[in-house]
């Protein structure tokens, strides 16, 4: 993943400013406590919106909860979601890649941290927000967690958006996920090769889960991040708009 981002800065294009659906409200929450210390998120909802709405959690690329993933919030909230945008760096942001790696790696050192975080991330979305369904999805480092977060809860969650994040591919592992999983690669990402890829989709379909693996060619690492240097917009519509009719099918109906 540093070897990706090596030249990257998470610096906005046009394409960040992608206004949502619909009008909508975002404010910071608490919603968590972890080493006895309270954990800050980023809540983006329907303005409009009347009783509980499904939920889904959002969990940051390797720079952070920075303003490219509050902006994927309010975008998933103009869908018709509370999108709770959790943070798993302590309210730090990076802004280079030597920063987000020191960053990244401190975070997976206390990775029992990162799980309850989430863990509660799921519980204030079921209780503070009576969300009656909760997806997940990620980008990057946070693709890696939301397959973890999946993992972690099983069960519970109900839909699991992967973009190109770190994969499981030990079936035992897998075996125990009860939730459709999409998710999406590029062809070019030397951080998550296609033959891993494939090995994580070919587990998931003998293991008879419902998984849905799409692989852009010509894309890299990153390729929906549009504050990054690997933007692709023809692979980046795409896979938003399969995002919202897979989060559509299975948390709204």
């Amino acid at each position: 993943m540093a070897q990706e981002h090596q030249h990257d800065k998470p610096v906005a294009s046009q394409a960040a400013t992608t206004p949502p659906a619909r009008e909508v409200t975002g404010e910071e929450v608490v919603y968590a406590e972890v080493g006895g210390k309270p954990v800050r998120g980023f809540l983006a909802k329907p303005k409009a919106a009347q009783g509980p709405l499904p939920g889904v959690i959002v969990i940051q690329e390797w720079w952070g909860l920075n303003d490219n993933i509050r902006q994927m919030a309010k975008r998933l909230a103009g869908e018709g979601y509370a999108a709770l945008a959790v943070d798993l760096y302590g309210g730090q942001v990076a802004s280079d890649p030597g920063q987000a790696q020191k960053l990244m790696q401190a975070t997976m050192q206390n990775r029992a941290a990162g799980e309850e975080n989430l863990r509660q991330a799921y519980a204030w979305l079921e209780t503070k927000q009576k969300a009656p369904k909760i997806g997940v999805i990620g980008w990057c480092f946070g693709g890696g967690w939301s397959l973890a977060t999946a993992l972690m809860l099983p069960d519970k969650v109900d839909a699991t958006v992967i973009y190109y994040g770190h994969l499981e591919t030990d079936k035992a592992k897998l075996a125990p996920l009860a939730m459709p999983v999409l998710a999406f690669f590029g062809g070019k990402d030397k951080s998550m090769p296609v033959a891993t890829v494939r090995e994580f989709e070919n587990a998931m379909k003998e293991l008879g889960k419902p998984v849905e693996v799409h692989v852009y060619d010509d894309a890299d690492h990153a390729f929906a991040n549009p504050s990054g240097g690997n933007y692709n917009e023809a692979a980046a519509r795409d896979s938003w708009e399969r995002t919202r009719a897979f989060l559509a099918r299975h948390l709204k109906s």
